[in-house]
């Protein structure tokens, strides 16, 4: 009997993981994105990772592995409790914040590559806020149905839409650009879920003279959530989209999440050395940390 109790203990403490609950894209603990973060996910299915994440009920969880990329630090599986992901951003920031923490060293000082289901990211590690590389960003025209959907139900003024298109990095986005961040945070975010919408990002510019450049606000997301509080992805395709159309003229800081009592900051900023490399950045705050029995 003893022997059983010893063999069952040594398998036990196999289970126990390292975990971090950390907020990103704030200053504030509390008033950003609240992701989850399992250190030692190696050995794990999938089946594990979507059950644990659904159990956090949180918009993202991440799972950190070894990397399969030789040129990688380490691999990310994202999962929101509903399904697997292949880029988000604030998992990107947060789980390369819990990695270092950790004691992960990037080959290179300067910057992390993590193995995603994009391909690789890189967070440059040089600037005020750690950030990541906007991937590569699809930009085509918003189909006329699908734009005249979105309007009748959020009920947007037609004289208050500047332009549209479908963005996709990973993730697929229906953006809106509004004449005015007031018109961004009026929209009625119970009016839109997912799945009978997919993912609607609206951004608008900030008067003159004030703390942020613009607001943007994510809807019907997969969480299942009717809003996200704040979205690295979704600014990183807008940020590719202005850049594209040569409006990406200076750095930008962006606000998300007022509508949601969250204070989210997005840093966005060109690359002074890649003038295609948009930087995508963001604090992460600390919240938990400790070993998961899973």
């Amino acid at each position: 009997m003893p022997h059983n109790i010893d063999g069952f203990a040594a398998g036990y403490r196999d289970m126990k993981r390292r975990f971090i609950q950390c907020d990103v894209f704030t200053s504030v603990p509390t008033l950003g994105n609240g992701l989850a973060v399992v250190i030692d996910a190696e050995g794990l299915t999938d089946a594990d990772m979507q059950r644990f994440a659904a159990w956090t009920n949180l918009a993202e969880t991440t799972f950190i592995l070894p990397p399969g990329n030789d040129t990688a630090d380490y691999r990310l599986k994202i999962f929101t409790p509903t399904r697997e992901m292949p880029f988000a951003g604030h998992p990107t920031l947060g789980s390369c914040a819990a990695w270092l923490k950790s004691g992960g060293v990037p080959a290179r000082s300067a910057v992390v590559r993590q193995e995603c289901g994009v391909g690789i990211v890189e967070i440059d590690m040089t600037g005020p806020v750690p950030a990541f590389a906007a991937p590569p960003t699809r930009i085509a025209p918003m189909a006329d149905a699908e734009r005249d959907r979105i309007v009748r139900r959020l009920a947007l003024p037609e004289d208050r839409i500047v332009r549209t298109a479908t963005l996709e990095n990973g993730p697929v986005w229906q953006v809106f650009e509004l004449a005015s961040a007031d018109d961004v945070l009026a929209a009625d975010a119970s009016r839109v879920k997912w799945p009978e919408f997919k993912a609607i990002g609206l951004i608008g510019p900030h008067a003159e003279g004030a703390d942020f450049d613009y607001e943007v606000r994510m809807l019907a997301p997969s969480s299942g959530m009717s809003e996200d509080p704040i979205t690295g992805s979704l600014n990183a395709a807008i940020a590719r989209w202005m850049h594209a159309e040569g409006r990406l003229t200076r750095d930008l800081t962006v606000s998300q999440g007022v509508s949601m009592g969250r204070a989210g900051r997005i840093s966005v900023r060109r690359d002074s050395h890649d003038a295609d490399r948009i930087l995508i950045g963001g604090e992460t705050q600390f919240l938990i940390e400790g070993v998961l029995e899973l």
